[in-house]
């Protein structure tokens, strides 16, 4: 199976001019809670750990401070009023502040936070997005957590959050999300793709049930979400696989479900976007 990975650069640019629309209607979204906001005072940074259990949900709410999530294990699904980001083993995802957004647990999942005061750095992401986390910013995370909330400039300490900001600076974007488009009918199109992602789903039955051409659902798709169709069904599959994988499932059962032809179609694929197989991925 030839899979061709979206151009990362069409979503920023959709996702940026959507971002003001989706605060605006966040009054949508009943209920919207703040969590408790953070003292900065002392620190530009806050660590913490924090285990899920399967199953565990968070409800709808927004922070005054930027967020980075990043996944020991098991997967974590944020949902949000832009779309779906599924963060799996090992990475992480960066929310800006006030962004309302929803938290779904699969597997168990050891999750380490840094809360981050908003203007820390003036270039800090300023979208949602799955991230790479690299080695140093994984250590950097463990070292925070044992350090204190208050310390004297130069200290060891301020160069350990010091260098925290300089590695989210650079994080890598990977292609873990699922965008949403705004009208109705388009969003019940892609909530029957991921209800039953093993359908063929190709542009021609797609336009079918919208009753539209593949042409007109073609560009309307890629005005709202930065995506072609066949990229955003090929991505859904990729991320329902990633969700059922990390609950143990075997991945011959996973591949099919997720509409591949053969587990071998499957592992080409998850080697090309995740640089090792499944079975070397969940192994870790």
């Amino acid at each position: 199976m030839s899979v061709t990975l979206p151009e990362i650069s069409d979503e920023r640019r959709v996702r940026r001019k959507r971002v003001r629309t989706a605060l605006l209607k966040v009054s949508d979204i009943n209920p919207v809670t703040r969590q408790s906001d953070f003292d900065f005072s002392g620190r530009s940074i806050i660590p913490y750990a924090h285990d899920y259990r399967h199953g565990d949900y968070e409800d709808w709410h927004t922070h005054s401070c930027a967020q980075l999530i990043h996944t020991l294990s098991g997967v974590i699904r944020i949902e949000t009023r832009l779309g779906l980001w599924v963060v799996p083993p090992s990475r992480g995802v960066w929310i800006p502040a006030n962004i309302p957004h929803a938290l779904h647990i699969t597997g168990d999942v050891k999750a380490r936070v840094l809360f981050v005061e908003p203007l820390a750095r003036a270039d800090l992401p300023v979208i949602c997005q799955v991230v790479g986390v690299s080695d140093l910013l994984r250590e950097l995370i463990i070292c925070a957590l044992t350090l204190p909330a208050d310390y004297l400039p130069g200290s060891r300490a301020e160069h350990v959050y010091e260098l925290m900001l300089d590695e989210i600076r650079v994080m890598d974007m990977l292609p873990f999300h699922l965008p949403e488009p705004v009208s109705e009918r388009l969003k019940q199109l892609c909530q029957a793709v991921r209800d039953a992602p093993h359908e063929t789903w190709s542009i021609e039955q797609a336009a079918a049930k919208i009753n539209a051409s593949g042409r007109t659902l073609n560009r309307h798709f890629y005005q709202q979400t930065g995506m072609q169709f066949s990229e955003w069904v090929r991505r859904a599959r990729l991320l329902h696989a990633l969700t059922r994988l990390a609950q143990g499932e075997q991945i011959t059962r996973v591949a099919l479900d997720s509409g591949y032809a053969s587990p071998g179609a499957f592992s080409v694929m998850f080697r090309r976007v995740m640089g090792m197989t499944p079975s070397e991925y969940f192994s870790k």
